[in-house]
């Protein structure tokens, strides 16, 4: 591993751990075994490095959460019993890696306040709407409708989200698969 790929390691471990805000450059610099000035080197700035560091983990989120979504293809499965348990293996990874969630918050937050983030996190929503909206309706991405992103994919991925706040916040009253369809019948009930 290079001087590059040890600094960029080094920052996922550091941000994971840490957090944005309390990553030092010395921090990365130990980690990763390479001198300071290396960051500069290849980054240009810590800022650079840790972004590109939290792009990275969410990358890697986006994949196990895209795991996690695949419907069950079991005989004798109803829909909604796949997507209860797409919820419930959902919510298994969301617990088992708590930090890699809790990373795609602080991009949020650090996008409001640095502009020059917002197009980044713009089009991996995008991604993320497209995506989600390809799964429940069990097509190729490219052949998802565009009502179909910003309808399905986005009421998804908002209740990812918010669902998956709601787990870590609270982890002594853990979220089920059956919760959360007794919740989305409960609101179809008053939707009509």
């Amino acid at each position: 591993m290079g001087n590059r790929e040890a600094l960029l390691a080094a920052a996922r471990t550091c941000l994971l751990e840490k957090g944005f805000d309390r990553t030092t450059v010395r921090d990365i610099a130990t980690t990763a075994g390479v001198s300071m000035a290396a960051i500069g080197y290849h980054f240009g700035s810590r800022e650079n490095l840790l972004f590109q560091a939290l792009f990275s983990i969410l990358d890697e989120w986006g994949d196990v959460a895209g795991r996690a979504l695949v419907p069950a293809d079991e005989p004798g499965t109803s829909p909604a019993e796949a997507y209860e348990r797409m919820w419930d293996e959902l919510l298994a990874q969301a617990r088992a890696h708590p930090k890699m969630w809790l990373v795609s918050i602080d991009l949020f937050l650090r996008a409001q306040r640095q502009p020059d983030l917002l197009p980044q996190l713009t089009e991996g929503m995008r991604q993320g709407r497209s995506g989600m909206a390809a799964i429940l309706e069990s097509v190729p991405e490219a052949e998802v409708p565009e009502r179909s992103v910003r309808t399905l994919g986005m009421v998804q991925l908002a209740l990812m989200s918010g669902v998956i706040m709601q787990l870590l916040s609270d982890p002594a009253n853990p979220v089920t698969g059956a919760d959360v369809v007794a919740g989305l019948r409960a609101l179809a009930k008053i939707t009509g």
